[in-house]
């Protein structure tokens, strides 16, 4: 997955005189960060430079794993079309371009940052947007929010890390209250990802949520650990990215995992396709999450036909909408 091309260029535009190895230094701070999962007070996004990281490094694979969870809630509900956004913990706007990509009847946002910083860049990116009424808001979802309006679709991505428990489950009450059609949750596809997206999930289903995706039932997850529900993009790096990030290879794999709720009830897929499958001379292995709330492989061989040519098409993530042949 590539970023949309307006994108791309009004980010370019805006690191065109920042010296590499400033950016090298801040992006290997920023990473750190990330991967530690920090929560010492400081924000993230905490200045220019440090937005600016962000932008060559992290904004490409963190909008691929917000614009695949858009299209998994595209595909669970068709006729969903939204005309306004809340984006809570908004960055410069990853969660905005990525609607607007997935829904483009999208006319109004408001955006909730913490940081003066990723504000600003965010309102200089947004001005490649002209159909777009996007309102700034400086909040701290540490802290509460700001008086906002519900909104069609909600977002909180890459958020929950930064808070301790108790904080997480006030937000995501508070986010669902603001919601009028679906609320979109995402984090880093890692085993403490997924716990706090399992979190979320049994707050939303105890509201009375129903659920989207990816899980296909409303039931406790079937997995335990070592195991662990997550999904990949594969993200296209720029010629900035590779060298912001000392990277060698052009792409990079961007795991995540997310939960969707919706106001409506949504006719679940028969399945969700949770590792990537494995294929062999005339077989194909796919590891399935069902919607009885069970969790299975299915081994599949040219002998079953209409079966098998499905199943060799499925790719991690996919919505399964027939049930399939096969030995568990």
């Amino acid at each position: 997955m590539e970023l949309p091309s307006a994108l791309r260029q009004a980010v370019d535009r805006l690191l065109e005189r920042t010296p590499l190895a400033e950016l090298q230094r801040a992006s290997g701070v920023l990473s750190g960060r990330y991967r530690a999962e920090l929560r010492d007070g400081r924000l993230h996004l905490d200045g220019a430079l440090a937005v600016k990281a962000y932008l060559a490094t992290r904004l490409p694979a963190t909008y691929a794993a917000v614009r695949a969870s858009f299209e998994s809630v595209a595909d669970g509900m068709p006729d969903f079309s939204p005309a306004s956004l809340l984006d809570v913990g908004a960055g410069p706007g990853t969660a905005l371009w990525a609607a607007t990509d997935c829904w483009p009847a999208l006319s109004a946002a408001v955006l909730v940052e913490a940081s003066a910083a990723a504000r600003g860049a965010g309102e200089t990116l947004g001005g490649d947007m002209p159909k777009i009424s996007a309102r700034w808001v400086a909040g701290d979802a540490t802290r509460g929010l700001p008086d906002v309006a519900p909104a069609d679709l909600v977002t909180l991505c890459y958020v929950l890390d930064e808070l301790d428990m108790a904080q997480r489950a006030a937000l995501v009450e508070r986010l669902w209250a603001l919601t009028a059609g679906v609320l979109v949750i995402v984090e880093p596809g890692t085993p403490a990802g997924w716990q706090r997206i399992l979190g979320a999930r049994d707050r939303l289903i105890a509201a009375g949520a129903h659920l989207v995706a990816p899980c296909p039932h409303e039931n406790p997850c079937p997995l335990a650990p070592p195991d662990w529900c997550h999904f990949s993009r594969r993200v296209a790096r720029s010629r900035l990215h590779r060298l912001a990030k000392g990277g060698d290879v052009p792409w990079e794999d961007e795991k995540f995992v997310y939960v969707a709720a919706a106001r409506q009830a949504v006719q679940p897929p028969r399945a969700r396709v949770i590792a990537p499958p494995r294929g062999g001379k005339g077989v194909v292995t796919v590891k399935l999450c069902k919607a009885d709330g069970t969790a299975a492989e299915r081994r599949l061989s040219k002998r079953d036909g209409e079966d098998f040519r499905i199943a060799r098409r499925l790719d991690w993530g996919d919505a399964v909408r027939q049930d399939l042949a096969g030995d568990s």
